[in-house]
Order: C-alpha cells, then sequence, then structure tokens
C-alpha cells in the first residue's frame, strides 16, 4: 500500500462523523459532503507527520471549512437560512430496541431549524462541543476567539436551543402510535382527534420551495395547525403514506402516483406532535436519498 492509498484509508474511518459534524453545521446534505470532500484535500497536502490526533484535527478542519461556507452565504446575502427547511436525513423505520441508540443520535429537523437561526461562531461552538465533545482549547482557534469567549458563545446557543428545540420522546414506538393516530384523524377528517394528538404550543412549518408562494409557511399554536384539518385530509386521502425515520423521529414519505410528493417529520413530547416539518420542494426532492420500499 502507498502513502496515499494508506492516508485514504485512515481518513475514511473518520468520514461518516465527519459528515455528521458538517452537516449538523450546514443543514446541506450535499454541502456537508462538499465540506468533507475539502477536508480529505487538505489532509491530502498536508500529510500525518505532524498531526498527533487525526480525528481532533480532521473535526477542526470540517468546523473550520463550514464555518467559511457559512459565512460566505451570510456574504452572498442569500435568503435568510430560516426560510427553508434543513435537508431531511430519510431511513428505514427502526423499532428493535436494539437499535435506538442510533435513533438517539440523530439530530432532529426542529433542533436543525433553531441551530441554523445561530450566527456561524455560535453554531460551531455548539455543535462540536455540545454535540461531539471537543474542548473549547480547540474550539477557539477555528473561531479566532479565546477558550472562554469561545464558552460564552456555545452557552449563548444552548439557551436558544433549550427554549426553542423540543426535546422528542425517546421511544420510537410510542413515537408512532402517536403519528399513526394523527394520520387515522387526518384520513377521517375527525377534527378532535386532531387536536386530541396536538400539542398547544405545536409548530407546523411548510417547505414547497419556490412552488410556495411567500416562502416557508410557518403556523404556531394548536388553533392555526388543527384549522388545516382540511388540508391535512386531502393531503392523507390523495397520497400514498409510508412511515420512515427522519432524522431519527417519526415520518412520512408521501407519494402521489408513484412519484414523491412530500417528506414530513414529526416531533412527539409527551406523546403530543409538537413540531411537524414538511419538505415538498419539487426542485430539492429529487436529490434526496431515500430507502428503497422494495427491500
Amino acid at each position: 500500500m502507498n502513502e496515499r492509498d494508506f492516508l485514504a484509508e485512515r481518513f475514511e474511518e473518520h468520514r461518516s462523523h465527519l459528515r455528521a459534524v458538517a452537516y449538523r453545521m450546514l443543514g446541506s446534505l450535499a454541502e456537508a459532503d462538499d465540506a468533507v470532500q475539502e477536508a480529505w484535500l487538505r489532509l491530502a497536502r498536508t500529510g500525518t507527520d505532524d498531526i498527533g490526533n487525526l480525528g481532533g484535527w480532521l473535526t477542526t478542519v470540517v468546523g473550520r471549512v463550514c464555518l467559511d461556507m457559512l459565512r460566505s452565504r451570510t456574504q452572498r446575502r442569500e435568503d435568510p437560512l430560516e426560510a427553508h427547511l434543513p435537508d431531511p436525513v430519510v431511513s428505514e423505520q427502526v423499532t428493535d430496541p436494539e437499535q435506538q441508540a442510533l435513533i438517539a443520535d440523530s439530530v432532529g429537523l426542529a433542533l436543525l431549524v433553531v441551530l441554523e437561526s445561530l450566527n456561524p461562531p455560535e453554531r460551531l461552538a455548539f455543535v462540536l462541543h455540545d454535540m461531539f465533545g471537543l474542548p473549547f482549547e480547540e474550539i477557539a482557534p477555528v473561531i479566532d476567539r479565546t477558550p472562554a469567549a469561545a464558552r460564552k458563545l456555545a452557552s449563548r446557543a444552548r439557551q436558544r436551543v433549550r427554549g426553542a428545540a423540543p426535546e422528542p420522546d425517546p421511544d420510537p414506538v410510542a413515537q408512532r402510535r402517536v403519528v399513526d393516530a394523527f394520520l387515522a384523524a387526518a384520513r377521517g377528517g375527525d377534527f378532535d382527534a386532531l387536536v386530541a394528538v396536538l400539542h398547544p404550543e405545536v409548530v407546523l412549518r411548510a417547505d414547497g420551495g419556490k412552488a410556495l408562494p411567500g416562502g416557508m409557511r410557518v403556523l404556531c399554536g394548536i388553533e392555526s395547525v388543527a384549522g388545516q384539518a382540511a388540508t391535512f385530509q386531502r393531503m392523507a386521502t390523495t397520497s400514498t403514506s409510508r412511515p420512515a425515520l427522519v432524522n431519527g423521529t417519526a415520518g412520512l414519505i408521501n407519494t402521489v402516483d408513484g412519484e414523491l410528493f412530500s417528506v414530513i417529520s414529526f416531533t412527539v413530547s409527551g406523546e403530543k406532535i409538537i413540531a411537524i416539518d414538511i419538505l415538498s420542494d419539487p426542485e430539492r426532492l429529487p436529490s434526496l436519498p431515500l430507502p428503497d420500499p422494495t427491500r
């Protein structure tokens, strides 16, 4: 094995971790892959001779690349990050208790939406420290701050996350039971049953992309969300739904005449639905990696 092949093999040992870091930083699967590729290019130019902890080095490199990408978004004056849903990660429904640890490591769309409201240094400090355990001494140089300043950024981000991102119930079977009740109420047009499964502070985010006038639509509160009962009924009766995990929580993949129509994520907290995130953007849906329904 030559030196480059050896380097590539060592890098591959860290790829899934690096992609997880980049996805939490960027909320975009394609951009996360770009950030990981850039980390590989930098490693290939640098080599490992002067790197004591390769995993830590690569994590900080990916963090720095993502920070630059987030800042570039702002400099290009793109639409605000809150104006669209992050890319969902869709996988098969898992009910085996032994797989619950994997679900626990996932980051729900509701949390990612909150992360996208943070400024880039706050997001990096929070993601690298709170989600991946990197010490502030290693985070500080990435954002050109002292460790104490990095700690303050993470603390400020943590307060915003705790106040805005609901903690989902840990049992995937219980989550699915609540979502099934929601789907049954929607199909039957049963308003009272629909209200019964919604949290009083439920938030609905519907991202139809450019096809939806005004961008992403956000509804807050049980009255506003339950007021969409007719829309839920139409969606439930005109599309075919199959269960899936969307960012580790109970979700649905909806198709119409065999074509992907939407991906829905539900955040269930206290056996009530507290967040519903619907991605129906026809430009983004085709690029999503989805589980094969024939398997």
